[in-house]
């Protein structure tokens, strides 16, 4: 008995051991790869930006510079106040001003619950911040029109086309607290103005009036019987929106919709008096003013706080394709709305995205900063560190000038002033450190002289306004200097 109890203990071990490590092994296996993929996928992802965002890169920040200059000058010139805006806000505040039934509630707005449990969204548009920030500092007090400026990124999550991303900017401007027709027309006058200065061609203004929401009540009664009789030749979406919004479907791209609404009631016949009279004057401010503009009666816009006057900014091209480049209108019971005192007001926005677009099809110059005259070159670690303070003297004296700190051969740093087409090198080499000199050559006729680096900025500034007068009286001078004749000390 003996022996057979140690013979089954001797056939045990290896038994164990046998389904022990078998399946160890296979799982481990298992496990190493599933995570290594996942890693892999997330590293990908790291790498490329989300679908409908987008870097802006260098190249294409001229175009965007010479609109932040014409928008910053625009902005100034008719007296408005720039405000920035948080770009997340209390989800109910767009739920409320924009409206049930819209695409930007149902569909595109970016929604989610912080930490500690806001429902909070990304703007999807400014106004309704813009009337949050006027009632909770208490701009009403202040004298009218109050005028507010802003630009920054808007979010909504829609298919991303050529000029419209899912993150795309906007410029805001506003005006509270008059309701006269008069500020309609100056809205539009700017706006032209805007459009102008950036250099867009073919620019048309659509208007329309689409009353208060009380007459907007019998319009869309109307609107909607005259759709419900022709409801199968609507597209999906606009048979979802018949009983939503109705005042939507005319706003839909498809051709089937474009010509059935052809024929539908207008929003013109149903003003009220005051209304009517309002668009009137609008017009006739609109025709002093000599702008190009149409009357639009499908133009209703996207959002429900519009009240009578609304607005479109069109661009057309060669082939008669209109591009729109920003809207606005009226929304005078907006700050009423959402808590504050009864306040007219009107505003529109521009695309950003969509105007740099457009000022790339129509071919129109970006801005180009202007270039640096001086280029300052060093050679050795004295030399670099004298540099830094005179680069600075001259800076503050006016002076722009550019300089290649990193590069260590003298000959490349000359190579890099000529390419930038400067008309002054200041070259300083050890000898130069050490004799608190600095050798000034001229680009352009060869010449160099050597000056005490206490006078450096008088000499400078004295070539570069004899330069300007040459120039002037003879036109442009051919920079006529080599980098590869001479200072080839490494």
């Amino acid at each position: 008995m003996a022996t057979n109890k140690k013979t089954m203990q001797v056939k045990k071990k290896p038994a164990v051991k046998a389904t022990k490590s078998a399946p160890v092994k296979k799982a481990a296996v298992k496990k190493v790869t599933q995570p290594a993929k996942q890693k892999q996928v997330e590293e990908e992802m790291l790498l490329q930006a989300l679908r409908g965002m987008r870097d802006i890169l260098p190249d294409e920040q001229p175009y965007w510079e010479r609109v932040r200059r014409v928008l910053t000058h625009a902005s100034t010139e008719y007296g408005f106040n720039r405000i920035d805006l948080p770009t997340v806000e209390f989800a109910h505040l767009y739920l409320r001003s924009i409206g049930d039934g819209t695409d930007i509630i149902d569909k595109e707005m970016y929604l989610f619950n912080t930490r500690g449990g806001d429902r909070v969204a990304l703007r999807p548009e400014m106004t309704a911040g813009l009337c949050r920030a006027y009632i909770e500092h208490g701009m009403g007090v202040l004298p009218k029109p109050i005028k507010l400026f802003s630009t920054g990124p808007v979010f909504r999550y829609d298919r991303p086309q050529e000029g419209r991303y899912r993150e795309h900017y906007q410029a805001n401007f506003d005006m509270f607290g008059e309701s006269d027709a008069i500020l309609d027309a100056q809205t539009v006058q700017l706006a032209y103005r805007v459009v102008q200065q950036l250099g867009l061609k073919n620019i048309e203004f659509q208007v329309n009036s689409i009353g208060t929401p009380e007459t907007r009540k019998d319009y869309e009664k109307a609107l909607v019987r005259y759709l419900e009789s022709q409801k199968q030749k609507l597209c999906l979406k606009c048979r979802e929106r018949l009983m939503a919004n109705p005042m939507r479907i005319l706003d839909c791209k498809e051709d089937k919709c474009i010509q059935l609404t052809a024929h539908a009631p207008q929003s013109l016949d149903y003003l009220d008096p005051d209304s009517r009279e309002h668009f009137k004057k609008f017009l006739e401010y609109l025709d002093e003013l000599e702008l190009p503009y149409s009357i639009n009666t499908r133009l209703v816009r996207g959002l429900d706080y519009y009240t009578r006057t609304v607005f479109e900014i069109r661009s057309t091209d060669k082939d008669g394709k209109n591009y729109s480049l920003g809207g606005g209108g009226r929304y005078d019971r907006l700050i009423e709305g959402l808590g504050g005192e009864s306040t007219p007001a009107i505003g529109f926005a521009l695309g950003l995205d969509r105007i740099v677009l457009e000022m790339k099809r129509t071919q129109v110059k970006p801005y180009h900063p202007p270039q640096a005259k001086v280029f300052l070159a060093q050679l050795g670690e004295m030399a670099k560190k004298k540099s830094l303070r005179l680069f600075s003297d001259l800076e503050k004296n006016g002076v722009l000038l550019a300089e290649s700190f990193g590069r260590g051969s003298l000959k490349s740093q000359l190579r890099v002033a000529n390419r930038l087409g400067v008309e002054i090198t200041i070259i300083i080499g050890q000898k130069e450190a050490l004799d608190e000199t600095a050798i000034i050559k001229d680009m352009i006729s060869g010449t160099q002289e050597t000056v005490t680096q206490e006078k450096l900025v008088e000499s400078v500034k004295k070539l570069l306004k004899a330069n300007q007068v040459l120039t002037i009286k003879d036109g442009p001078r051919e920079n006529r200097y080599n980098a590869s004749e001479e200072d080839d000390r490494d």
